[in-house]
């Protein structure tokens, strides 16, 4: 091994070796090329761009997708003496502040950020200044449609990497399936040389499959725990009042429970995943919200009280299990009670053709130049943020919008060192440069509003500098500077297209999109249900073909093929009481609502029209979230 490297290792992290495949991956960053580690969860994959970060000569960018990610990882950093920090959403203005200076004087070998950040104009305007050796993109899954948690805003990542011209990058992610491989090494040419894959299969693992009847669960829950209650144990549910609930139930049989979810506050949450940790409460009830970034290395137990999202949900959250190399316990407490609530999640995402015209209007009345607010747009037409994300995204993709910058229509600054004082610190044209700032930016009480206008009368000061100029004063601590409302600017590159072919093409990929999730959660069922070892099928889905065909140590192995039951469904409502759920809902918006409309509000999905009619506080929302989507849409349709 590079002796550097070893040096290194050994003297900064207390580590005398490497672990499979942390060695090729490193060595190749070592070397000045780019690649991508697909290891499972708990397999090291951070300490391919630590241990690299301190070799390179500027500064490594990570772009994580979590802020629990990032403080952990930041935690482990600062705990080796390694200079690194983060910019996010959490931290004060002067935080962020003391940042960005530490960067620009290159004190810093680490910065963490999350990829929303590089929207940022002020920021872009920051770092595009920075030299950076390497770009590490965790969760990089998060690039592909085809994956289970895609987000749209990382396709721009190897745009982002160009335009700030960052020589090496490092793709991190625990859950890739081939198709997902070939998409990411695609989007950064990541030669197939510098892709290391490393097995899936843990040998230590007891993956057990309990079909049951949903009555029976907490029972078989609590008879689960209450025999060895001293484990650290993690129990997933899907939904936030299913974590209390379920919680509840074990603390009245006197067991030691939390329950955790995104509901709570960062404080709550924080207090308790370090008791958690340190072992003061032993078993946690939680969303999906708990986990990511959760390195402890003794938790002996993962139970499913509900069905996982999917398989690479379900991966991630067991392999969270037994990360010492100890036997663990991985339980699903299985029936198909909550695949139609799952099911339901994916058709709010899908919007209507109808909306997607009314957007592509918009676009071809905004002329040269298409600004835009997302939550206006989202509103107006009533698409999801993701799914909007995701259009713009795809008019990007087919050559109809091109991204040319984003920025805050409101700037606004307060003086803490005298006016005066800031400007007698310049001279000649500087000083006259931001005296047209100043007195371009009237002061209404204490804060001082930016009039871009106004300036650009006075000097002829092009917006980029005056925001480099005012960053300038407020990273020196002279000014405190504040901005709001992102707007996002798209130079329209073609036009002449019809809004309803259009609409029809976009709304088509959005519904194989649709039906590519329903057939993942299809696949996970037939997972569960399957007669082959689960250990070596799992190892399979994820790219990794060396696992044994028999690991012994499964409930298939074991003889207990899983069947799970069906919940027995009370039938459709009639169409009268479909309905007057429907019709204080109608009232509310003062005309006809779509079929799909009413689907989302009998299923419990939100949309933007639905939040804006407060539709949860009528007695017909989620009165049908057990029942199919399509079956609901099915009986309003008859309705008519």
């Amino acid at each position: 091994m590079h002796l550097m490297i070893l040096s290194t290792l050994q003297h900064t992290f207390g580590f005398s070796t490497l672990r499979h495949g942390q060695q090729q991956v490193i060595e190749r960053l070592v070397a000045g090329q780019s690649a991508a580690a697909i290891f499972p969860t708990g397999s090291g994959k951070s300490l391919c761009y630590q241990l690299p970060a301190l070799l390179l000569p500027h500064l490594t960018l990570v772009v994580s997708p979590l802020l629990a990610l990032m403080k952990d990882q930041l935690d482990f950093l600062h705990s080796k003496g390694i200079a690194a920090a983060s910019i996010d959403s959490s931290q004060s203005p002067e935080q962020s502040q003391q940042v960005m200076q530490a960067v620009r004087e290159g004190r810093l070998k680490v910065l963490m950020i999350s990829v929303e950040r590089l929207k940022n104009e002020r920021f872009r305007q920051f770092i595009g200044q920075i030299p950076i050796s390497l770009l590490v993109v965790d969760e990089a899954h998060c690039i592909s449609e085809w994956g289970h948690n895609f987000r749209p805003d990382y396709l721009k990542l190897p745009h982002y990497r160009q335009r700030l011209n960052i020589p090496q990058v490092l793709l991190l992610t625990a859950t890739a399936t081939p198709a997902v491989i070939d998409d990411m090494q695609r989007k950064f040419v990541i030669p197939p040389e510098n892709l290391v894959v490393t097995g899936f299969y843990r040998p230590n693992l007891h993956l057990q499959v309990q079909p049951m009847t949903e009555s029976r669960k907490i029972a078989s829950l609590t008879t689960l725990i209450a025999d060895d209650p001293r484990p650290a144990t993690i129990v997933y549910v899907t939904l936030q009042q299913g974590a209390e609930w379920v919680a509840e139930q074990l603390q009245a049989k006197g067991i030691e429970a939390r329950a955790y979810h995104a509901g709570m506050d960062q404080d709550s949450r924080q207090g308790l995943q370090q008791d958690f940790m340190q072992g003061r409460v032993p078993c946690i009830v939680a969303t999906i919200a708990f986990g990511m970034g959760v390195d402890k290395a003794d938790i002996r137990r993962v139970i499913h009280y509900d069905l996982p999202k999917s398989i690479e949900n379900y991966s991630q959250e067991i392999g969270r299990a037994g990360r010492d190399g100890h036997p663990s316990t991985c339980t699903l407490l299985a029936n198909k009670t909550g695949l139609n609530v799952l099911e339901n999640f994916v058709y709010g995402d899908t919007p209507e053709p109808e909306a997607i015209v009314g957007l592509l209007r918009e676009l071809q009345q905004a002329g040269p130049h298409w600004e835009l607010m997302l939550t206006r747009l989202s509103n107006t037409h009533n698409i999801r943020q993701l799914p909007l994300k995701t259009l713009l995204v795809y008019l990007e993709l087919d050559g109809i919008i091109s991204p040319q910058y984003s920025y805050f229509s409101d700037y606004r600054f307060k003086f803490i060192e005298p006016r005066e004082s800031i400007l007698d610190r310049f001279q000649g044209e500087r000083k006259a440069f931001l005296t047209a700032v100043f007195d371009g930016s009237p002061l209404a009480r204490s804060w001082c509003q930016v009039d871009f206008e106004a300036i650009w009368q006075r000097s002829r000061g092009e917006r980029k500098r005056v925001v480099s100029a005012i960053d300038y004063l407020h990273e020196q601590g002279w000014i405190q500077l504040e901005s709001k409302q992102m707007v996002e600017v798209y130079r329209v590159v073609n036009n002449r297209f019809s809004p309803e072919a259009e609409s029809e093409r976009l709304h088509g990929l959005f519904k194989h999109k649709e039906q590519n999730e329903i057939n993942r959660l299809q696949q996970m069922i037939g997972f569960f249900e399957s007669e082959h070892c689960l250990s070596h099928q799992l190892a399979g889905y994820f790219a990794d073909h060396k696992a044994p065909e028999r690991c012994g140590h499964c409930s298939v192995c074991a003889g207990q093929v899983a069947r799970l039951p069906a919940p027995a469904m009370a039938p459709m409502p009639e169409q009268t009481q479909l309905q007057g759920w429907c019709h204080p809902l109608q009232e509310k918006h003062g005309q006809p609502l779509s079929v799909h409309t009413l689907a989302c509000f009998l299923c419990g999905i939100s949309t933007p029209l639905l939040t804006r009619l407060k539709a949860k506080s009528l007695a017909g929302f989620g009165r049908l979230e057990q029942y199919r989507f399509g079956d609901v849409v099915q009986q309003l349709t008859r309705t008519g």
